[in-house]
């Protein structure tokens, strides 16, 4: 009798067993109910902000290039951190047309920048109101030597940022939808340094200009007091030479609107190697330049000029570009 009840309860174990099983959710995070946030994200591709100068709309065709290729590319991904009601965050990377973004329940923040840049250096992220980008170190000894009160920095790479506030984040069966847009945290500056004489006696040429914004903060896009001299190359054309300069623009500035403090000013330098391996410096006050252009623009010098006795010497030596020696650039690590 005890074995015929045994093999009675197998099948009947086997049949509870497997109803239950039939009932498991192996996706439940797909489709019960979760706090789950889709993002679809778009691109404000503008180099500049319009303070007056309406380069937009006036844009001269001596510029050799058309005003919307200074537009910046969208980036490949974002970044996104949510800063959670503790005081943690989490984060994740997502594709540059957006994705989703799955978190605990109640009130959060989110803060969204691109993830494809390379001299971008990110402060403070465990903090929303503190986190902030800056630039890495670029020294040049044959300017510090006679500018050494200003921390001299590579341009950064393009930056986007958006900033989502007081969202609140509930279970749902199926993920909200929100529309957002990165908007431009660098610009771009058109500079042009137009020789009057003696271009011809001019083989390489590079630049640098003082009084700009060491960072940017993420969360309104306004940039703080800090000040350094930003460092680049340049390159030889028709009528002098020329750069597209990238920077978070001008110092104390806020996120909305051009309200500045106090003027900072700002230097620009021009070094040219001449044929006979001679060094020239330019220098020009492009204050009044950068106030009416306080996030992107065109900068503009006029009138140089090498003399012929200057070029002198060794005149038909052209001088390669590792011929720089002593006079090249040095990245430094951030501390």
């Amino acid at each position: 009798m005890k074995r015929v009840c045994v093999i009675w309860l197998l099948p009947l174990g086997v049949l509870w067993f497997g109803s239950c099983r039939k009932d498991l959710c192996y996706n439940h995070d797909q489709h019960g109910l979760s706090p789950r946030l889709r993002l679809q994200t778009d691109w404000e591709q503008e180099w500049e902000r319009d303070y007056g100068m309406g380069w937009k709309d006036n844009w001269p065709a001596e510029h050799g290039i058309h005003y919307d290729s200074l537009r910046p590319d969208v980036a490949t991904g974002i970044a996104s951190f949510v800063y959670h009601e503790d005081g943690s965050r989490s984060e994740r990377h997502l594709p540059a047309e957006g994705g989703e973004l799955s978190m605990t329940a109640g009130e959060k923040s989110i803060l969204l920048y691109n993830n494809d840049t390379r001299y971008i250096v990110f402060g403070d992220l465990d903090v929303s109101t503190a986190a902030s980008a800056t630039t890495r170190v670029r020294t040049r000894s044959t300017y510090t030597e006679s500018h050494a009160d200003e921390m001299t920095v590579n341009a950064p790479d393009m930056l986007y940022g958006a900033w989502i506030d007081g969202y609140t984040a509930v279970p749902v069966a199926e993920p909200d939808s929100l529309s957002v847009t990165l908007r431009p945290l660098v610009y771009t500056y058109l500079i042009r340094y137009e020789f009057a004489d003696g271009l011809e006696y001019v083989t390489l040429a590079r630049g640098a200009v003082s009084g700009m914004a060491r960072s940017v903060y993420l969360q309104d896009g306004h940039t703080d007091e800090g000040v350094a001299t930003i460092l680049f190359d340049c390159d030889l054309k028709d009528y002098g030479a020329e750069t597209q300069l990238t920077s978070f623009g001008v110092p104390n500035f806020p996120g909305d609107h051009y309200v500045r403090q106090s003027l900072q000013q700002n230097l620009l330098n021009l070094e040219v190697m001449l044929q006979n391996g001679k060094l020239k410096t330019f220098e020009f006050d492009v204050t009044d330049q950068l106030a009416s252009q306080p996030r992107g623009g065109v900068i503009t010098v006029t009138g140089l000029t090498v003399t012929k006795d200057e070029a002198g010497g060794n005149a038909g030596f052209e001088v390669k570009v590792e011929d720089w020696g002593k006079y090249e650039d040095i990245e430094l690590p951030l501390d």
